[in-house]
């Protein structure tokens, strides 16, 4: 058993942590007993979650009290934490997420100083996973199937009624060739184009420096490496927005009537290292969306609308989603199952210069396979637009995203408003096109009303003959007895 987790990861724990199968295994006492003393009663998640309330001074005197504790002081994520709490994105990076805590807070301290101890019979499923999901190769099996559409020269038209009208997603392999972004966006040009501004990583303000020394040394530490994912980047760095323009097939976007200021949240630049990306969800809004990749690589696995991936849980009215805690536990635990299911996923590599349509609705991941950078948007054409006013009509401000919570409740009657004086004749055509289907809907249920009245006297007429036959038997019967 160790030595199938350390082929698969390239190496053992750093703080010798093996998961409770190895302890039937091996010929070792288990330690966790003993060093925990009254605390070992406690599930490794729940002790765990203490941790997470203790201070830094606390955290490493603790550390010193047993070989038990010593290992989950050191938990990897219980520092990240700490970092990203008290440091915010303002720092640099020295080598692991405890070692930058304490070079920035700890004067005097000198990087590196800390050896990591091999503790021996010390098992926890719960703080092996995350290293080992973090480590573990990802394997071949898992970049094989490839079943997406993948077109060139696709006209707008074309793709509008090959694609988007049968919400099916598709690749567009040549949609961004001539964008400037291709050839100048690497680390150095996207550093002087974010210098002197945050952009923004797992939800808080980070120097881009600061991340991209992440990205370089301290992101394969992480079970799921930090994300850069920043809405403001086309307003904020001007010269980015001009490397770039939205590809022809999706030029369509209602939103705009709303302006830039009142329409929700829509484009974002996304930056990553190999294993970061997006864990299981549906676009916001009821939109459709593209994803450009300038950079890099991307596994995507993509699942219709009414097909809820395997280990994915959402609320019925979807406003919360339950999903494994990273991309690798996913593939670990799911993908074979998701793979040869009834409904196996649509799957595919995304590379540079290539673009991916994701259709309204549609789960979807995505696992960088390499430092990746990319560009994706948010839209609502004709042909969405039907299902993105039901979306907003509901005034949820649970549900409605990408504004502020005060404007999303009305959302739906700003955006009505503002297509009746600037697309009049959008709203006219979805109209007509409902009422037609309305029309329709009710010609298909006289039909089916008539079709079953029509049985129905059909067993009035064979009930009659039956009683007549049995009328006329008994008549018979009594004419008999003259």
């Amino acid at each position: 058993m160790v030595q199938r987790w350390q082929a698969e990861s390239g190496h053992g724990h750093p703080y010798g942590v093996q998961p409770w199968g190895n302890f039937y295994l091996q010929q070792q006492p288990e330690i966790r007993t003993s060093g925990l003393g009254l605390l070992s009663p406690l599930p490794d998640d729940l002790m765990l979650s203490l941790l997470y309330l203790m201070p830094a001074a606390d955290l490493v005197r603790l550390g010193l009290a047993s070989k038990a504790l010593y290992c989950f002081a050191h938990t990897t994520d219980l520092w990240k934490a700490l970092t990203v709490e008290e440091l915010g994105g303002d720092f640099q990076w020295c080598g692991s997420w405890r070692e930058t805590y304490l070079c920035h807070k700890v004067p005097g301290y000198k990087p590196g100083s800390h050896k990591p101890i091999l503790v021996e019979g010390f098992y926890s499923d719960f703080l092996h996973q995350p290293w080992f999901c973090a480590t573990v190769k990802i394997r071949p099996e898992w970049l094989e199937v490839d079943n997406i559409d993948r077109r060139s020269a696709l006209s707008a038209a074309e793709f509008k009624e090959q694609y988007e009208s049968q919400s099916r997603p598709v690749i567009l392999t040549d949609a961004i060739s001539d964008w400037p972004a291709l050839e100048k966006w690497d680390r150095n040009y996207l550093a002087a184009a974010l210098a002197g501004r945050p952009v923004i990583v797992g939800n808080m303000p980070w120097r881009f420096g600061s991340y991209l020394a992440y990205c370089k040394k301290g992101a394969e530490q992480d079970e799921m490496p930090l994300y850069l994912f920043d809405k403001a980047f086309a307003s904020a760095s001007p010269q980015l927005a001009q490397d770039y323009q939205v590809p022809e097939a999706f030029s369509e976007d209602l939103f705009k009537v709303l302006g830039e200021e009142s329409r929700p949240d829509y484009r974002w630049l996304i930056c990553g290292p190999a294993r970061s990306g997006s864990s299981f969800h549906v676009d916001p809004n009821a939109t459709c969306a593209w994803n450009a990749v300038v950079r890099g690589a991307k596994k995507w696995i993509m699942f219709p609308p009414d097909v809820a991936p395997p280990g994915v849980h959402p609320s019925p009215d979807g406003a919360d989603v339950a999903t494994p805690i990273s991309l690798i536990e996913w593939f670990l635990n799911f993908y074979d199952e998701a793979r040869h299911s009834k409904h196996p996923p649509l799957e595919a590599i995304v590379k540079a210069g290539e673009t991916l349509y994701v259709p309204r609705g549609w789960w979807h991941m995505v696992l960088n396979l390499e430092e990746s950078v990319a560009v994706t948007q948010n839209f609502v054409s004709s042909t969405g637009l039907a299902a993105v006013l039901a979306f907003l009509k509901s005034r949820r401000a649970d549900l409605v995203s990408g504004r502020c919570v005060e404007a999303r409740s009305n959302l739906y009657d700003k955006f009505v408003t503002a297509l009746e004086h600037q697309q009049p004749h959008v709203l006219h055509e979805l109209r007509k096109k409902q009422q037609r289907q309305q029309q329709q809907r009710q010609a298909e249920q006289r039909l089916c009303q008539l079709f079953k009245a029509v049985p129905q006297q059909y067993q009035q007429q064979q009930q009659q003959q039956t009683d007549m036959v049995r009328a006329h038997g008994a008549l018979v019967e009594g004419t008999a007895g003259f």
